[in-house]
């Protein structure tokens, strides 16, 4: 709990000291964003982030069509950070868990940079199933792998008890 609440006080100091008056979002959600718009491009698609202006937030526009506004919640800082802190809380070889995290925290920001431009894809084709795939589909991938990625964290440990 602990690293928990440690981790999610330097996300919000971060947070408080990335944003500014012009409503920029912050460094990584504006990364995330870049390179999700990359992945779009690799795809085919022609793709444009826009930082809106008037909130900390991106416009995404695949093909000059504008789909979604990426805010400070799709960059997976926090759960990158529930992620840390469950290791954390059943670690046992310093070196071990520390190069779990790492693995973990790099699969788990690249994921959510392909999740964010698959999402973005399949609003452009599919605009209908919007809600479905934003409110269900997609945040249950992500969080689906954090779950597997603790049960292999969990799994490791038996084995070595």
């Amino acid at each position: 709990m602990g690293t928990y609440l440690l981790l999610s006080l330097l996300y919000a100091v971060y947070l408080q000291v990335s944003t500014n008056e012009s409503h920029s979002p912050d460094y990584i959600t504006t990364l995330v964003s870049n390179q999700s718009k990359e992945v779009i491009s690799s795809f085919g698609y022609k793709a444009n982030v826009i930082p809106y202006g008037k909130e900390p937030s991106i416009k995404l526009y695949i093909n000059n069509q504008y789909l979604a506004n990426i805010i400070e919640g799709c960059n997976a800082l926090s759960i990158i950070i529930l992620f840390i802190s469950f290791v954390v809380s059943f670690s046992q070889n310093f070196k071990k868990t520390l190069l779990f995290i790492f693995v973990g925290t790099v699969l788990i920001y690249s994921i959510n940079i392909l999740r964010i431009a698959i999402l973005a894809i399949a609003i452009y084709e599919y605009p209908q199933y919007q809600s479905f795939l934003h409110g269900i589909i997609f945040p249950g991938l992500i969080y689906g792998m954090v779950f597997l990625l603790w049960m292999l964290w969990v799994r490791m440990l038996k084995h070595k008890t």
